[in-house]
């Protein structure tokens, strides 16, 4: 009997070991892995930069506290500010703990001049920004919130594509919009460039923020480094987290200099966040993934996927409803049952997971070999035949 809480539906399968995209279970099968931690593992399983990374920093230091200062922190922090439009950073440990920094940077910014009524801040409904009781809140989710009560305030919500309501909704208590670039949970809705636009012409109109939530989609995962790179979108504060630690726990929330003018000392705190070892992980990370040449090859990759997946479709379209996404954060949509649909192709050795709207997520690492997405479209081929 497991002596584990029960909040979590586990299969019944475990590995000991993973490299690049295979996951090798216990009983001596091979997985190959396009689930990797839920877009957590941006560079595949025990990449030998990451490795010798942790190994290096690990008999060097792994925690001090906050009260000092972290060298690795700090040139983390610069690299990220050079390559983004953040003049600053405050690294926590996960996306839902960036989440709610980014809630509390926005209202501290209006606090901080003198506008402390301007605190509420609006959401796609059932969108997904986190576990912890206002990141639930601010998903707008039924499923979410039930039994969580009571309500946390301070959030207001619209249906996915109802430009309508989001304009009524803002009033002069409204400190900001956070929406998922892409959202991940929802279905992997991708928000176009120009509703991108639209949103920061609003924002910019109603002189309040714009808060990007790329915490799944962010680093690489599409082939920019940012989701919202593509639409020249340049928003107030960016949630980020997954991705950025290959692997390792790192969440971060990105600042301009007017929004992040609020953050004086005491205002936010993290006993782990920002430490010497997920700093350093954090440094070999980005130095992969922001190269050109690097996200050059998501987009090459990404889009041989989406075309064959797009075939597949074509050949299956009453199995296959639709492909979702952008770059390798890929969502397929099924009118067969999705659940059922994920377990057969685990039985045909390939890991996927699942999302709303009957959706398959696909997340492979960024570094995927093309004879490896090859391998998943025939496993994807062979499972929507035995439907037939």
């Amino acid at each position: 009997m497991s002596n584990l809480a029960k909040n979590y539906n586990r299969k019944n399968i475990s590995f000991k070991k993973g490299k690049g995209s295979y996951l090798y279970s216990h009983n001596g099968k091979k997985y190959l892995d396009f689930v990797q931690g839920i877009a957590v593992n941006s560079l595949g399983h025990a990449h030998s930069k990451l490795v010798k990374t942790i190994n290096q920093q690990s008999k060097k230091l792994w925690h001090v506290s906050n009260a000092f200062t972290i060298p690795e922190g700090e040139k983390l922090a610069k690299k990220i500010a050079k390559k983004t439009f953040a003049d600053y950073v405050i690294f926590q440990n996960s996306g839902t703990e960036a989440t709610e920094a980014a809630i509390k940077v926005a209202r501290r910014y209006f606090y901080s001049i003198g506008k402390p009524q301007k605190n509420r801040i609006i959401c796609i409904k059932n969108s997904f920004h986190g576990r912890t009781l206002a990141a639930i809140h601010a998903s707008g989710s039924k499923k979410m919130t039930e039994g969580f009560g009571p309500k946390i305030q301070g959030f207001d919500h619209f249906q996915f594509g109802d430009h309508k309501k989001l304009k009524k909704l803002i009033t002069n208590k409204t400190a900001a919009i956070m929406v998922e670039t892409i959202m991940g949970e929802g279905g992997i809705k991708v928000i176009p460039d120009w509703c991108l636009k639209g949103l920061r012409k609003l924002c910019n109109e109603k002189k309040i923020l714009l808060i990007l939530d790329e915490v799944q989609c962010g680093i690489g995962r599409t082939g920019d480094f940012f989701a919202f790179d593509k639409s020249k979108v340049k928003p107030d504060i960016v949630p980020i987290a997954k991705g950025i630690g290959g692997g390792f726990p790192i969440g971060a929330v990105l600042m301009n200099k007017k929004t992040a003018s609020g953050m004086i000392p005491g205002t936010h705190g993290s006993t782990f966040g920002g430490n010497p070892l997920a700093m350093s992980i954090g440094n070999t990370v980005i130095d992969i993934v922001s190269k050109k040449s690097f996200l050059n090859e998501v987009k090459l990759n990404s889009n041989y996927f989406h075309k064959e997946l797009n075939k597949l479709k074509e050949k299956f379209p009453k199995i296959i409803k639709e492909v979702r996404g952008r770059g390798l954060l890929i969502g397929l949509q099924l009118y067969k049952d999705q659940t059922i649909f994920i377990k057969n192709l685990m039985d045909n050795k390939l890991l996927t997971i699942k999302a709303g709207e009957n959706t398959i997520r696909i997340l492979p690492p960024l570094n995927v070999k093309k004879n490896e997405i090859k391998q998943a479209i025939k496993i994807i081929n062979k499972v929507c035949l035995s439907y037939q």
